[in-house]
């Protein structure tokens, strides 16, 4: 199951009662590794409190200096992970370099649920070239802007926030085309399950 948001600690709670346990018996890796590029993330924090404040057991995982075995093993009973926010095409570097862009898929077959927050619900589509003018490009290094490819939709996160009103429009427009685009507002997620989609609202 994937739980795909734009600020996440908006619409948790309707996550909850999706869950196989109460979330005090399940525990939550946090990756915060694209929010590095930031000083101030608010989102970030809002997320991982709103994470404790729900009674989840969480802990912070960081991908920078990590590898696959290294992940294998931290990962190796954890419940559900959460993908927060911040620039998608250094998260996707990070992804790499640790392996944890081929292990996802593996913990996902295991039944592990993935949470993303706007970067991490953007990775977790096709492609993440559609941000191009939300995230800057030139934090990373990348070969290809291939995404996780878990799910065959692009997530539009921040739709009708008036801050990214006319990039959502550029984007659409651009890409409408080439991707299945999903835009979810700040109070919205998208809920895989199997192979159906359906767009929450909180």
């Amino acid at each position: 199951m994937l739980f795909l948001t734009s600020q996440a600690y908006n619409v948790l709670h309707r996550l909850i009662p999706l869950l196989k346990d109460k979330p005090e018996n399940l525990s939550v890796a946090f990756i915060p590794t694209a929010a590095d590029l930031y000083k101030e993330r608010p989102w970030m924090d809002d997320d991982r409190n709103k994470l404790v404040e729900l009674g989840f057991n969480v802990f912070d995982l960081d991908l920078k200096n990590k590898n696959e075995e290294d992940l294998k093993k931290i990962l190796s009973n954890v419940n559900l992970i959460f993908v927060a926010g911040g620039n998608t095409f250094y998260l996707l570097e990070k992804c790499r370099k640790s392996g944890f862009d081929k292990l996802i898929r593996q913990l996902l077959d295991r039944g592990v649920v993935y949470i993303g927050s706007s970067a991490g619900s953007v990775i977790a589509g096709p492609d993440i070239e559609a941000v191009k003018d939300f995230d800057d490009p030139d934090e990373a290094n990348l070969e290809s802007t291939t995404g996780f490819g878990l799910v065959n939709f692009v997530t539009l996160p921040h739709f009708k926030n008036a801050k990214y009103s006319t990039l959502h429009d550029k984007v659409i427009k651009e890409y409408g085309k080439k991707y299945n685009i999903i835009p979810i507002t700040d109070q919205q997620a998208v809920l895989v399950q199997d192979t159906k989609n359906q767009v929450i609202e909180a």
